[in-house]
């Protein structure tokens, strides 16, 4: 299974590599939301700071759903889902391999969202331990959920409108949690911060180990 996996997110982020999609088009519209925010509440500073954590994660949950969207198109052409199906490899290794490629983009995009915020938003990074942590298991989870609702919406009428109506309800619970998490690190009292982070574990844990089980069935219904 890790093999497959392996193998499945190394062909994801080669083909990612290779067209600059996350690089021209996710990255961009990420940084367009910080920036629009940034115009829309700069008449007050203070109240930018307070809500960076917030719009950061608003930006990313958006991003989500671009890379999701994405990471399922490049099954849909020249049957390639088809082949993906008869290929022999283990459905549970084909999920976390691009679930783990969905990851690594997202990883990419927060840093740089995190460069904005502080840029635009004038917000001094603090409780870096908590920040990594609460990234991480926000990540995780994201890519997760993403990936399942994905192959769910591949079978589909109208699936490239239909997927952020699934999808953005359901992560609701990363968005909270991540931005309370990101809110006690940068005000600086980090204790306050760890009970969220273990409901984003809590989260990343139910959907990858529901996406794990149940990716096989839904990829034969796509």
């Amino acid at each position: 299974m890790l093999r497959d996996a392996v193998l499945v997110a190394g062909k994801d982020l080669r083909i990612e590599g290779r067209s600059r999609i996350a690089t021209n088009q996710v990255a961009p519209f990420a940084v367009l939301i910080l920036v629009l925010f940034a115009f829309a509440l700069d008449a007050d500073r203070g109240l930018l700071t307070r809500a960076a954590a917030g719009l950061f994660w608003v930006a990313v949950l958006f991003s989500t759903v671009l890379a999701v969207q994405r990471s399922q198109a490049l099954e849909s052409s020249d049957g390639a889902r088809q082949a993906l199906r008869l290929s022999g490899l283990d459905p549970a290794g084909i999920f976390l391999g691009k679930a783990a490629a969905v990851a690594v983009q997202l990883l990419a995009l927060q840093v740089l969202l995190g460069i904005g915020v502080v840029v635009l938003y004038g917000a001094g990074p603090s409780g870096a331990l908590l920040l990594v942590v609460t990234a991480l298991a926000a990540t995780a989870g994201l890519a997760a959920a993403g990936s399942l609702y994905a192959v769910l919406a591949a079978g589909l009428r109208a699936r490239e409108t239909l997927l952020p109506l699934l999808l953005l309800p359901v992560l609701a619970p990363v968005l909270i949690g991540a931005t309370r998490a990101f809110e006690a690190a940068l005000e600086g009292a980090p204790g306050m911060g760890w009970d969220w982070v273990r409901l984003l574990g809590v989260f990343a844990v139910v959907y990858v180990a529901f996406g794990t089980l149940a990716y096989g069935s839904l990829l034969e219904d796509a």
